[in-house]
């Protein structure tokens, strides 16, 4: 699992390059509000990737704060 940090702005372009490349994009894991989005796919030699809205840090301020947050 590879993963790497894309801006929010970015998301829905990327995503449609994977999509148009006919890569194995897998479904999303369930998310907090406030934790980031995830793009998570597979490449032609099965290595996983992860693009993510979001830093480490910016992810364990949100679980910090609990899910009903």
């Amino acid at each position: 699992h590879v993963a790497f940090r894309i801006d929010e702005a970015d998301f829905d372009e990327r995503l449609g390059r994977i999509e148009a490349l006919g890569l194995d994009l897998r479904p999303p894991r369930p998310r907090v509000p406030g934790e980031g989005r995830s793009i998570y796919f597979h490449d032609e030699d099965n290595h996983l990737f992860e693009l993510h809205t979001g830093t480490l840090d910016e992810r364990l301020a949100r679980y910090a704060k609990g899910k009903a947050a």
